[in-house]
């Protein structure tokens, strides 16, 4: 089993982080700090409380001042990068807002910016554009022309409207243009890592505004193959819902000359196992062509209710009038999912539409 992320906060972590600030402030008193952190509760701490926890510990052994700690971390930070770093840009986001501070908001986005491209100041910046939501954009604006890429990223991953983990931004679930500007400076960047960022934000906005996402997808496709890949990516909710100008947007009709024959899934299975299923996709005409294959699970809630989840299968040209399909979906234990025994239903998807189903039961 992977190692929890909170894990990643242990005495080795904490006694590198010693060193470079022993380096940077000799006066810095690593032992207490050590103690502080490590303190009765620590083993009860969650991922997001043990990271909160550790940037309250650096208040509280750094000087006073909240620019002179800053001066101090700035330089620290550039030893360590990583997700468990987000301690560096999580201490602005909690002392850059004390009412003493808040005369140093440019400090606190210099600090952000910086951070930033060793552990992603993308939760952090958050509470600034929620409550500066205007100069906030118009610095969004200025770090998705920098040349780092990591700075270019947090102009888009930082005002995303639902991003996951993060508090969310309502002003902009309900009016999102002030991000698509962002969006469109950065729509053919050079870096994926970037452009994947402005498609998981176009995707955030697709589940509140789907037709401003569909327009917009109209406008960049074919501009560039950086931009198909990134509108292509952006509709990937859409396109799990089956919108249909979404999937006309991408070439896959409504299939009316294909049916599902010798449909099969498995009556039951244990928890761990896999549910084996197959179908065969035939066509009236002389070829299936071009399909997106999925299958839809509707698992059984905690309430009895079902939810349902879209997985593909695959997207492709099929130039044969037939096409066999064997699949297994894994019903091993995840993080991300809980299961509850019952009959759950398969449904196979072809373009959008649902052209067959079955049940069979899960024993957790």
């Amino acid at each position: 089993m992977a190692e929890l992320l909170k894990h990643r906060y242990n005495k080795a972590l904490i006694k590198s982080l010693c060193g470079a600030l022993v380096s940077e402030y000799p006066s810095f008193d690593h032992e207490k700090f050590n103690d502080y952190v490590f303190d009765e509760l620590w083993e009860g701490k969650e991922l997001k409380t043990r990271m909160l926890h550790v940037s309250s510990a650096l208040y509280e052994f750094l000087p006073m001042k909240y620019e002179e700690a800053l001066q101090i971390l700035k330089p620290v930070s550039s030893n360590f990068s990583g997700f468990e770093f987000m301690i560096f840009p999580s201490f602005v986001e909690i002392y850059g807002f004390l009412p003493e501070n808040l005369d140093q908001l440019s400090e606190s986005i210099k600090a952000l910016e910086y951070f930033t491209a060793y552990s992603s100041s993308e939760f952090a910046v958050r509470p600034f554009i929620q409550q500066y939501p205007e100069r906030m954009m118009v610095q969004m604006a200025e770090w998705a022309r920098s040349p780092n890429e990591h700075v270019r990223r947090l102009s888009t991953e930082g005002c995303r409207p639902r991003l996951p983990w993060a508090m969310a931004l309502p002003m902009f679930k309900e009016d999102p243009d002030p991000v698509l500007s962002i969006l469109e400076l950065l729509k053919d960047d050079n870096s994926v890592y970037v452009r994947r960022s402005v498609a998981n934000n176009l995707n955030d906005i697709s589940k509140d505004h789907p037709q401003l996402v569909i327009n917009v997808a109209r406008a960049w496709q074919g501009l560039s193959k950086e931009t198909d890949w990134v509108v292509k990516h952006a509709c990937r909710t859409l396109l799990k819902q089956g919108e249909p100008n979404t999937m006309a947007l991408f070439g896959f009709s409504e299939p009316k000359h294909i049916r599902v024959d010798d449909f099969y899934v498995q009556d039951s299975l244990k928890m761990g196992g896999g549910l084996q299923f197959s179908f065969t996709l035939s066509s009236q005409k002389t070829k299936l062509g071009k399909l997106r294959v999925e299958y839809a699970i509707d698992f059984v809630k905690n309430n009895g209710k079902l939810a349902r989840k879209v997985f593909c299968i695959s997207e492709s040209e099929n130039n044969v009038s037939q096409k066999v399909i064997n699949k297994t979906h894994s019903f091993k234990k995840i993080s991300t999912r809980k299961y509850y025994s019952g009959k759950h239903s398969l449904a196979i998807i072809v373009n959008g539409y649902e052209l067959g189903s079955g049940q069979f039961e899960l024993q957790v």
